[in-house]
């Protein structure tokens, strides 16, 4: 598992259960019979490229993307040269206008989790061409466990709660220590109804850093 050192003695209780060995029999059967995605050394990418002493901010998604050559570990992050599928699009468009950037070339989100944003899907893995096909597995309890941790150890970060599967999450956050920002999810069905554009959810996140003499987050 690549993870970077920081997260282990926060994350080595879960490693321990039960139900985290399964789940991790269960995935090397299934990377063993069947084609899945993201490649086996990116898996745990998030916690490889955002280090827990790092974290400001926390984007929740649900699945991988399960289209070759697109998943690379972290939620709505596909690799370098890769088409940016729907839902970036619409990330990328509102940090057009929220922030008046330039639309990206890359929609490798690693640039984002270098700088503490961390970009945890749900389910961590998933089979070719089978979108859920992982879920129900002991993934969600992980990552679950992982996001309560993040709420009861650290203070003031900043939770973006995209759609109805992230606001769920809710929870599991402390409300009273750290901020959570919540709208529509960025795919086309959600944002062409008027749930996502205008969020100004960048602006926002940076506007919270700020207050707190961090390093803004370059989009």
């Amino acid at each position: 598992m690549n993870i970077h050192e920081s997260w282990k003695p926060y994350l080595q209780e879960e490693f321990n259960k039960p139900y985290f060995k399964n789940l991790i029999q269960f995935v090397k059967q299934e990377y063993e019979s069947k084609t899945c995605f993201p490649p086996g050394k990116f898996i745990f990418n998030a916690f490889e490229k955002c280090h827990f002493e790092t974290l400001n901010v926390v984007i929740i998604g649900q699945d991988p993307y399960h289209n070759f050559n697109q998943a690379n570990g972290l939620c709505f992050s596909v690799n370098d040269n890769v088409k940016h599928p729907p839902s970036l699009v619409n990330i990328f468009k509102e940090i057009e206008t929220d922030l008046d950037l330039p639309y990206p070339k890359s929609g490798n989100l690693e640039r984002w989790a270098a700088q503490g944003v961390f970009l945890l899907n749900a389910t961590l893995t998933v089979r070719a061409h089978e979108a859920g096909s992982h879920q129900n597995q002991g993934w969600e309890t992980f990552t679950d466990a992982v996001i309560k941790i993040i709420s009861d150890t650290k203070k003031e970060v900043v939770f973006l709660l995209w759609g109805g599967f992230a606001k769920k999450k809710i929870k599991l956050i402390d409300g009273n220590k750290h901020h959570i920002l919540i709208s529509g999810h960025p795919s086309p069905l959600s944002a062409n109804r008027g749930y996502w554009f205008g969020n100004r959810h960048f602006s926002k996140v940076n506007t919270i850093l700020k207050a707190q003499r961090l390093p803004e987050i370059v989009w």
